[in-house]
Formats: C-alpha cells, sequence, structure tokens
C-alpha cells in the first residue's frame, strides 16, 4: 500500500531511523528498497552525491510502491526540479538558503531544509515549517544542543544526521523534539555492493525497532 506523507511530521512517524543511502548503482536501488521495507523501514533518502541517484530513486518510485523515496543532499534549485522529476517523495538538505527554500517549498512536496544553529531554527519557522534536519548533528552539539533548543523552540521537530549510529541513535530518539534520526548505519556500503540484502533487511529491522 502506497504511503502518501503530506507534511514532516508524516515522515517522522514512519520509522524512527531513516536510512541514508548513497547509491553506487543504480540496479542496486530496487532491491536496497525492498530489503529496507522488509525490515520496517520505508522512508529511504536517497542522496545526490553519486550519478546514480537519480535513476536509482527513479526506479525505486516507479518498482517499490510500499517505499517513500525522498532525496538528500540538495544544495541547489537545479536539483530541487530534477529530484522532483525523478519521483522523489520528499527533499532534504543540509542548509538552507532563501532560493532553495522558495524551490523546494513550492514542489508541494515534504521538506527536511537542514539547521546547525538556532537563528536557522528560528528562520526556517519563519518560512512556516518546524520540521528540520539537524545536520552535521554530532559535529553541531549533538543532544546537548537539542536538549538546549527545546527550551526556547518546542515547537521545532528535529531528524538529526551526521554522526549518528547505532549506539548513539537511542539518545537523540529519547528526545521528545526528535521526529527521528537519518543514518547510514543500516544500509552499509560493502552490503550493498555485495547485494547482501537479507543482512540489510535485518539491520533494518534491528533500526525500526529503536523507538516502540
Amino acid at each position: 500500500m502506497r504511503t502518501v506523507p503530506r507534511s514532516g511530521e508524516d515522515l517522522f512517524a514512519l520509522a524512527p531511523v531513516m536510512p541514508v543511502v548513497v547509491l553506487e548503482e543504480a540496479e542496486d536501488a530496487v532491491p536496497l528498497a525492498r530489503a529496507l521495507v522488509a525490515g520496517g523501514l520505508p522512508g529511504i533518502e536517497v542522496t545526490l552525491r553519486t550519478p546514480a541517484a537519480l535513476s536509482g530513486i527513479e526506479r525505486i518510485a516507479a518498482e517499490v510502491p510500499e517505499a517513500v523515496v525522498g532525496a538528500g543532499t540538495i544544495v541547489n534549485t537545479e536539483q530541487v526540479e530534477a529530484a522532483t522529476e525523478a519521483g522523489a517523495r520528499f527533499l532534504v538538505s543540509p542548509g538552507s538558503t532563501p532560493d532553495l527554500l522558495r524551490a523546494m517549498f513550492d514542489t508541494g512536496l515534504p521538506c527536511l531544509p537542514g539547521v546547525a544553529t538556532v537563528s536557522e531554527a528560528m528562520a526556517l519557522m519563519e518560512w512556516g515549517t518546524t520540521s528540520m534536519k539537524f545536520f552535521p548533528a554530532e559535529a553541531a552539539g549533538g543532544t546537548a544542543f537539542l536538549k538546549s533548543l527545546a527550551g526556547p523552540l518546542p515547537q521545532a521537530r528535529l531528524c538529526p544526521t551526521g554522526g549518528i549510529t547505532r549506539r548513539n541513535a537511542p539518545d537523540y530518539l529519547a528526545l521528545p523534539n526528535v521526529g527521528c534520526v537519518g543514518g547510514s548505519w543500516p544500509v552499509p556500503a560493502a552490503l550493498i555492493a555485495s547485494g547482501r540484502w537479507e543482512e540489510i533487511t535485518g539491520l533494518a529491522r534491528e533500526a525500526s525497532s529503536l523507538r516502540t
């Protein structure tokens, strides 16, 4: 059954962990998505860091309706257009600029723009959004920063990404202003390259149980 996210909160509700995927081969996209969905992680952020990314998004969108595939590492308006045309169902950026935000919001898709400071989070709220990505999470202050942010900006809900691991993910997920976390540990490059999809399903299943 196809899930249609309409907001950042809908994205947060999919699972406690959003796998951050770097695709080297577009042919890996569909079996990888199926493995993640089978493990309970339907929300998949495919980063636009490789030539295979857009094709991979297109294939997942067409062939794995149970998955909610989005595009990450969006840094310019051209990528917004390309990701939308490829079938991305949400957009994620590492940071925020006025032109990029305008382009992302104009798509009507759920968006998680990136922030790393209180001022950036306040600026995003002026745009009318309370759902955002916290990046680079560990380098920008980690859970201590998020605990401090919750006082003055309790409306802000974030997906911390950057340095999130199986070990520290529960600390982030325990915070009331964390909607989900993003991480690459459920999708190791070595397992993708060797097509070890059952092992990825196992990692996804473990990640999906981190918040019950």
